[in-house]
């Protein structure tokens, strides 16, 4: 006979807890580590439109062009107009391109906003490559400001000998802000502001 409460098997409901909360927190482990992962694992491929990022520009630059369309929305709480300068280029497979888009705060407070993005069709993601771009950090305008935000990139010539990528002719470049909380300064700056007494 076994004295000891330590070895003392669970019984069935203690132990199918147990087993539930082990299972809980191995699943949220693993969407934990999920995130880097697939995000690494999006640039690498492009898989799901998501561009790839490069130091620099490309070595190699073809005779033969490519159609880059550029697109702009923003999320619903996204108070901001936002639009490309230009819709459409034609541009040399490895050339590095400049390409802009402007956005204009119309309200009386400043908002922060964050840029989502994605390049159609997905299998052109792989061959997209940004060297800077707006997107990669978050961008805050000030009450009624408008700003021109540019985007560096080019498509890599390895697409004119893949499979897939070699019947691609033309590449949308998508983008949708999201409003994001302001930074502290910027919120500590905007309520000095309006602390400030009236000296006229």
């Amino acid at each position: 006979m076994n004295l000891n409460p330590f070895n003392r098997i669970p019984d069935g409901p203690s132990r199918t807890a147990a087993q539930a909360v082990s299972v809980v927190v191995l699943m949220g482990g693993l969407a934990w580590a999920s995130v880097p992962f697939y995000d690494w694992f999006c640039r690498v491929t492009g898989f799901g439109g998501v561009t790839s990022v490069a130091q620099s520009g490309s070595e190699t630059i073809l005779d033969q062009t490519i159609t880059v369309r550029f697109e702009s929305s923003t999320a619903r709480d996204m108070p901001w107009t936002f639009k490309p300068v230009q819709r459409e280029m034609e541009v040399r497979i490895g050339e590095t391109v400049l390409a802009y888009y402007e956005a204009t705060n119309p309200t009386d407070e400043p908002i922060a906003g964050a840029a989502s993005y994605n390049v159609a069709p997905y299998e052109a993601g792989a061959f997209f490559e940004k060297i800077d771009c707006f997107c990669f950090e978050q961008q805050v305008l000030q009450a009624g400001e408008t700003v021109s935000m540019p985007v560096s990139f080019f498509v890599d010539p390895a697409i004119v000998d893949d499979y897939e990528g070699r019947y691609i002719h033309t590449i949308t470049l998508g983008y949708t802000f999201h409003r994001n909380d302001l930074p502290e300064e910027t919120q500590n700056a905007a309520l000095d502001s309006t602390q400030s007494p009236d000296l006229n």
